[in-house]
């Protein structure tokens, strides 16, 4: 996520440099034709704007759709935050010898509380490793200078911003030795580490360390983790409509093609010096158009580890830190800060 006020000019150009460069090219070379007497076919203002406002509002609902999916992934993690509170809540309060008929020790209950709460952040961690594989259609797992690409901002401006060992890592810290590898070993980890919590409150009801009441709530918080898991996954499994993120540019780029036959002899009827003043001004008004498809095209996706991700390893810190203070630790991890702009 980028946490600062405004983007600098100098990494604008860095970003959309290559766009810059070929617009450029482009319309200089269409601009040399008509300097050269080798084109003189004009298309007229009326048609090409026309298709460029049809473009706009195609990509304008294009990039709401985007801005949609990755409103609705923080959304969701924001009720992974206030549930995961509530689960320490519970976990500290309901877990209790109140209603045990063999009483355990002390000593033992608070084993329970740790065990039950460091499971859960164990999840926090497993869930979002998950997000972060990458599906066919993120810019990842497209091959040639749309990968490379995609790996650069990934080192430059996403997950290579931090030490992710530290993640994968995680589980091994938050799971009890003689579970980890049975969970792990699962195609959905952070699915079965939920069960298991289930199935570790259904031991402690028969126990009598949980009342009927307090397990069915604790059992509903866990449906609640499931629903908010199953709602990620369904942003990341489901990719915006390929029809629409397709079309969108290949409509800019008709329009694009399109704007210096008419941009260029427009401004030759203002003077001889006007075919090259076309160049910069059809180059500006092609090179918004593109960075209207492009952000759009890099929003849709909010956990391909990029800059423009949903900060899942900050909200991950930020609810390990809350839990274990419920449990009256004191050495805790350090929250996650941004790093050149970027929180992730």
């Amino acid at each position: 996520m980028l946490v600062t006020k405004s983007i600098s000019v100098v990494k604008i150009i860095k970003w959309s440099g290559p766009h810059i460069i070929w617009l450029l090219a482009f319309m200089g070379s269409v601009a040399a034709l008509y300097y050269f007497k080798l084109l003189s076919i004009s298309i007229p203002w009326l048609p090409l704007s026309v298709i460029g406002t049809a473009v706009a509002f195609y990509v304008g609902f294009k990039n709401n759709q985007a801005y949609d999916r990755m409103w609705e992934a923080r959304k969701i993690w924001g009720g992974i935050v206030n549930d995961s509170r509530s689960w320490g809540m519970m976990v500290d309060g309901y877990i209790t010898n109140l209603f045990a008929t063999n009483k355990v020790s002390d000593q033992e209950v608070k084993s329970i509380k740790k065990r039950l709460i460091y499971r859960h952040i164990g999840w926090l961690y497993a869930h979002r490793s998950q997000l972060l594989v990458a599906t066919p259609w993120e810019h990842i797992s497209q091959g040639g200078h749309i990968a490379r690409t995609a790996e650069y901002y990934q080192k430059k401006f996403g997950i290579g911003l931090i030490d992710d060992d530290v993640t994968r890592r995680e589980l091994k810290l938050f799971l009890q030795s003689e579970e980890h590898d049975r969970l792990v070993a699962n195609v959905n980890t952070a699915t079965q580490i939920i069960n298991e919590q289930s199935r570790d409150l259904s031991a402690l009801r028969e126990k009598g360390l949980l009342d009927d009441f307090r397990h069915t709530q604790m059992t509903g918080l866990l449906t609640n983790f499931y629903t908010l898991q199953g709602k990620n996954e369904r942003i990341k499994k489901f990719p915006l409509p390929r029809q629409y993120a397709n079309m969108s540019r290949i409509f800019v780029g008709i329009f694009v093609f399109l704007l210096p036959f008419s941009m260029v002899p427009e401004l030759m009827n203002l003077a001889n010096w006007g075919v090259w003043l076309a160049v910069p001004i059809a180059a500006l008004i092609g090179w918004i158009y593109v960075m209207m498809e492009v952000v759009g095209d890099y929003t849709e996706n909010p956990f391909q580890g990029m800059a423009n991700d949903i900060p899942m390893l900050s909200l991950c810190r930020v609810i390990e830190i809350d839990l274990r203070e419920m449990l009256g630790e004191t050495d805790l991890p350090p929250g996650i800060k941004p790093k050149e702009g970027v929180l992730m």
